[in-house]
């Protein structure tokens, strides 16, 4: 937990699929291992980018990609924290077995999706939150609508941060107003110094690690700062991730911050645009991540259980302009030099 408030860089991991769109141990098991090896503290997995459709009876695999990890985890011996966060999501009944599942494979939270509950309010969704952390500590999200969330008030967030068993709230409206109301209703909790404020929010991830929150609350001044992030963009270029943030870390620390972290902001978000294609509408951001961990051999393609998914016209053209453009901001080297042993590393 003081790790988690510290700040920590937690990759939403992948999912390896092999030409028949089945699962690629080898290689789920060896994005793993980099996300530890390149100085991450966790992985979310089950959630966005390890694609909903684990769940689909089709498939089947949501337990089985958690213990993979899990396996990783426990073998990788670190001598350092490392949370392992599961995605949950769907109505009360399904959430909660999901919780059950994650918390039975020594998952530390749980990131609870608000995502496909359209009809429902928000007091509907704060009971189903209840009962979720009743069984495994919760990381609430928010969710940009345009990939099926949905817009909160203030007062709901406010009622969020007071449930007990609430740890960290994950921002990823891609939206500032709606960012900062989620930050302003954590303030005016009691819960304040019990909840991690991370970004999730892609399109402004430098900012919101430089950014103090500051308010007043019955005529008393609080702050509260982001302090590391969950996201899909740290699935790929991870090493170099988890340098920006401790980096950032010790920027913090001075009075005076640099306008050079303004432009720093905008190369990582533009990178951001190449991988999550907002210019259709994000239907290639899971493709893409793909695209970069195929290029560094950390997957064999760019394929998704939903072979419709692919990546958008003009879109690895970005991935290949931003590689040139923002040359500093990979880290193929790290990959070359240790991906053999994460690949054929007995388990």
């Amino acid at each position: 937990m003081r790790a988690l408030h510290e700040g920590l860089v937690i990759p939403a991991h992948p999912l390896a699929l092999d030409e028949s769109r089945r699962l690629d141990e080898a290689h789920q098991r060896a994005l793993t291992r980099y996300y530890m090896a390149s100085g991450a503290g966790g992985v979310a997995v089950g959630v966005h980018s390890t694609q909903f459709e684990i769940r689909d009876p089709k498939h089947g695999i949501y337990e089985k990609v958690l213990r993979l990890a899990t396996e990783e985890v426990e073998s990788g011996k670190l001598q350092r924290p490392f949370i392992r966060v599961a995605g949950i999501c769907g109505p009360t009944e399904q959430a909660l077995n999901e919780a059950e599942i994650s918390a039975g494979h020594g998952y530390e939270a749980g990131l609870l999706s608000m995502g496909g509950l359209q009809g429902w309010s928000e007091s509907d969704i704060l009971k189903r939150t209840e009962k979720v952390a009743e069984i495994i500590p919760v990381i609430g999200f928010y969710l940009q609508p345009s990939v099926g969330g949905k817009v909160f008030s203030f007062d709901f967030w406010r009622a969020f941060a007071d449930i007990p068993g609430v740890v960290a709230i994950k921002m990823a409206p891609f939206n500032r107003y709606q960012t900062i109301d989620v930050a302003r209703a954590v303030c005016y909790s009691d819960r304040r110094d019990q909840i991690a404020l991370y970004t999730g929010n892609d399109d402004n991830i430098v900012n919101d690690l430089l950014t103090v929150y500051r308010f007043r609350v019955q005529e008393k001044i609080i702050e509260k700062r982001i302090v590391g992030g969950l996201l899909g963009h740290w699935a790929v270029w991870t090493n170099r991730a988890v340098e920006l943030l401790e980096e950032i870390k010790r920027v913090r620390l001075q009075d005076n911050i640099s306008p050079q972290w303004l432009s720093l902001n905008i190369e990582v978000t533009d990178s951001n645009a190449a991988f999550f294609d907002p210019a259709h509408g994000f239907a290639g951001c899971i493709p893409g991540i793909h695209e970069v961990l195929r290029r560094q051999g950390l997957l064999k393609g760019t394929w998704c259980l939903n072979p419709h998914e692919d990546l958008s016209e003009g879109q690895k053209e970005e991935i290949d302009r931003v590689y040139r453009d923002y040359p500093h901001l990979n880290d193929d080297a790290f990959v070359r030099e240790h991906l053999s042993d994460w690949l054929h590393r007995r388990k």
